[in-house]
């Protein structure tokens, strides 16, 4: 099926899910507007580039300030799209064109529907322009949120296609890493270039990582100067009709001791995530799925020679946290950390899992294991005899690793939305 009837399809669904969300909050029609650019500073006349609200953009992929979807029970959704007047600035221009018929598009705003309406976006300043009170409420905007848990297929071919786009990024850091060193700079331009995204229209900021900064988890601070390096770690995605995908591989090249067995981690952590993506089922709780990817991360540190203790002491006294603080991964859509699926808070020991669902049919998450070396979550265990510091700092200079994939959770199994373009995790580059 093609991108235009993929998204007629979507609308259609969407327009049913919306009906019903009003109908139990008890408005009429809600006005959904697309954002208003944001100063840097209030100090300066500089402006943030537009990030569309996600829940006008759950609509369309209009990344245009000022717009406005008037949508209403029974009747065609209203896009209102004001002329753009400015000269200072153009607005992103429109990718493809596979969603104008499924909107009655006008210039200026009509008379609203009769009854409550509802006003979704940030600028408050239109809402009262509007003369719209219901600002956000939160019982529809929670129903809002529930409707994008579950992908309708346009929504997942969107997802692979930003897969493919990252993919061409991904094989050409892999490529530059392995034949030269370069900057942490030039290789996030060379990614910026690979996939055709200015800076700020890819999902997040690129992380890259050379050595040692791959333990800082969000490493976004590049290093402007080429540098040897031995490990590469890569989370980067790409964007397209606003919804992003999230991919991180781990590459290490060169050789000696410390190399080695960075390489043996990788290979671990490889077949791990790759083991923890076939778990994956309808009815699985996500955080039980987080919880064994620790036991196996404590495997690893084992076989590694890390750490001789058992795996299940190992994971009980903490420790496994200290080399893997963060959660196993998160929903994935229109944000790169979506909503919807982290309604209840995770256990005191997992604080930064951001799923807690019970995984469905058409949900769209990450599965992301890491494995660092992390100065600051490491010095409170220095004491410890059962673990082989020597070793550590032998290959703490490496960094640390994560493997990311985007998967689909289908009736049975998933359908790995970044395997299919980027078939390797990580490993020798």
């Amino acid at each position: 099926m093609d991108l235009f009837s993929l998204h007629r399809a979507h609308v259609q669904q969407l327009s049913a899910g919306v009906a019903n969300a009003l109908d139990r909050s008890g408005f009429a029609a809600m006005a959904v507007h697309s954002g208003t650019p944001v100063k840097r500073t209030e100090a300066d006349d500089q402006f943030w580039p537009l990030r569309a609200t996600p829940h006008f953009q759950h609509w369309l992929p209009l990344a245009e300030p000022g717009c406005l979807l008037i949508v209403a029970p029974g009747r065609k959704p209203v896009l209102v799209r004001p002329p753009q007047e400015s000269f200072w600035e153009a607005p992103a221009p429109v990718e493809t064109e596979h969603f104008w018929s499924s909107f009655e598009v006008v210039d200026r705003v009509p008379a609203l529907p009769a009854g409550r309406v509802a006003f979704i976006g940030d600028d408050l300043r239109a809402a009262a322009a509007l003369g719209i009170a219901d600002v956000n409420p939160p019982g529809l905007v929670r129903a809002l949120d529930a409707l994008r848990v579950r992908k309708t297929p346009y929504e997942v071919e969107c997802l692979a296609e930003a897969n493919r786009r990252a993919a061409r990024g991904h094989d050409e850091l892999r490529r530059l890493f392995r034949d030269a060193d370069h900057s942490e700079l030039e290789l996030h331009l060379a990614f910026l270039g690979a996939t055709r995204q200015d800076d700020a229209e890819t999902p997040y900021k690129n992380i890259v990582a050379l050595g040692k900064h791959a333990a800082t988890l969000h490493h976004i601070s590049y290093e402007k100067r080429a540098r040897p390096a031995q490990s590469l770690l890569l989370d980067a995605g790409a964007s397209f009709a606003g919804y992003g995908s999230d991919v991180t591989r781990t590459w290490v090249k060169g050789g000696g001791s410390a190399a080695s067995t960075f390489a043996q981690l990788v290979a671990g952590m490889e077949a791990m995530q790759q083991r923890l993506c076939a778990a994956v089922k309808p009815g699985l709780a996500y955080e039980d799925l987080h919880d064994e990817s620790h036991r196996q991360v404590a495997s690893i540190l084992r076989d590694a020679g890390i750490s001789r203790l058992p795996a299940d002491e190992l994971v009980a006294r903490g420790i496994t946290r200290a080399f893997y603080p963060h959660g196993l991964g998160h929903s994935l859509g229109l944000q790169c950390h979506d909503v919807g699926c982290a309604l209840r808070p995770p256990r005191a020991d997992n604080p930064f899992l951001r799923n807690t669902t019970e995984v469905a049919p058409a949900q769209v998450f990450t599965i992301e294991p890491g494995l660092y070396f992390i100065d600051a979550l490491l010095a409170p265990l220095r004491s410890s005899a059962d673990i082989d510091w020597k070793l550590v700092d032998e290959v703490a200079q490496l960094g640390g690793i994560r493997i990311e994939d985007d998967v689909v959770v289908q009736d049975a199994g998933i359908r790995n939305l970044t395997r299919e373009v980027l078939p390797q995790g990580g490993g020798p580059a």
